[in-house]
């Protein structure tokens, strides 16, 4: 572990917040051959803050830097990578009022959303971010992202996995990445922000936090990813023209332990019978289906539309309206836990994290 906050010596661990880098743009450097990713984080960012006002910097709360030692593109990210994370924050729970996790942006919000359902009942922050730009870019957005998150990890009031990026604080499990180049590039498409910047504070809303909304809500052990780092869940976007055949190619694989189904609108599907029988036989199976809309916003209604009420009888699980994020790595967090079929189905349809 380094050290990486000039006042850190001055204050007991379980005054400090944790930051953990992972790897991403945030901390990339410039190369002949493009961004490549970089170490020595620690250092670049005693640099960096060290431009800030002098009020700003006082402001800030005292940290502990730890650098993985294979940092990544968060394009090769896999549930391992979010079960890594997640021990390593159990870890030191209770050494640590808060966690910053520097993260690359294509998968961030992914992360965050396993991270939600692994840390159940957590008591403190746990904040996620990135940055469209290196620390060391000119008008970079990594130091104000970095700034924010440490602010927010201090509040004690917040008690969930978030994001926190552009100025705007998101719940992790409702959060997704709309835009590959702007500063602003994460929403939260059916559930309002949990804080923002305001000018040089940072305001947190508490009453549409976790906390007060899900009091006593349960610890639970974290369970083994492992088993579903190969691709043993899948995610399938329905397509005009899809055919049984092209379904049934990867739901009857005998690897394939669930699936998420993105359907049309409020949850319609093509009227084919076959397409039906693929589904029903899966779950017959006791594979682990769920249903979300392909629309950003708005939630799935299964048996809305005579289009998509043979999916209810099929067993397929409505993810009313969760983000693909959430819905994908719920499927993983209830598989890869020691549950009967129903208990996963029943959980499944409940909100654990606020993500649904």
């Amino acid at each position: 572990m380094s050290t990486s906050s000039p006042l850190a010596a001055c204050a007991p661990s379980e005054e400090r917040i944790l930051i953990i880098y992972t790897g991403g743009t945030i901390g990339m450097e410039v190369s002949p051959k493009g961004l490549l990713p970089s170490g020595h984080f620690d250092q670049r960012l005693d640099q960096a803050l060290a431009r800030l006002p002098l009020a700003e910097r006082q402001q800030l709360p005292v940290f502990d830097l730890i650098s993985y030692p294979t940092l990544i593109d968060s394009s090769a990210a896999t549930p391992a990578t979010w079960q890594h994370i997640a021990t390593d924050i159990d870890a030191r729970i209770s050494d640590y009022r808060g966690f910053v996790i520097l993260h690359g942006t294509d998968t961030l919000s992914w992360t965050a959303a396993s991270l939600a359902y692994q840390l159940q009942g957590l008591d403190r922050p746990v904040v996620l971010t990135g940055a469209m730009q290196p620390l060391e870019v000119a008008n970079s957005d990594a130091l104000e992202n970095i700034q924010g998150a440490l602010h927010f990890a201090a509040q004690s009031a917040l008690q969930e996995v978030v994001i926190y990026f552009a100025g705007q604080l998101l719940r992790g499990a409702r959060a997704v990445k709309q835009h590959t180049e702007a500063v602003d590039a994460f929403t939260s498409p059916n559930y309002p922000r949990l804080g923002e910047r305001v000018e040089e504070d940072f305001v947190y809303y508490p009453s549409r936090g976790l906390s007060y909304q899900q009091r006593g809500a349960p610890r639970f052990e974290l369970p083994d990813y492992t088993p579903f780092a190969q691709g043993e869940v899948i995610r399938v976007s329905l397509w005009p023209g899809i055919a049984a055949w092209q379904l049934a190619a990867w739901l009857n694989d005998v690897r394939v332990r669930g699936a998420l189904l993105q359907l049309w609108g409020a949850g319609n599907i093509t009227d084919d019978p076959d397409i039906m029988s693929v589904i029903a036989t899966a779950t017959g199976e006791g594979k682990l289906i769920a249903a979300i809309s392909q629309a950003p916003q708005g939630s799935v209604h299964l048996g809305a539309y005579a289009a998509g009420h043979d999916l209810v009888e099929a067993g397929v699980l409505s993810g009313d309206g969760m983000t693909p994020e959430a819905a994908y790595t719920k499927l993983v967090h209830l598989l890869a836990q020691p549950l009967t079929e129903s208990a996963r189905r029943q959980q499944f349809v409940t909100s654990l994290v606020g993500e649904r």
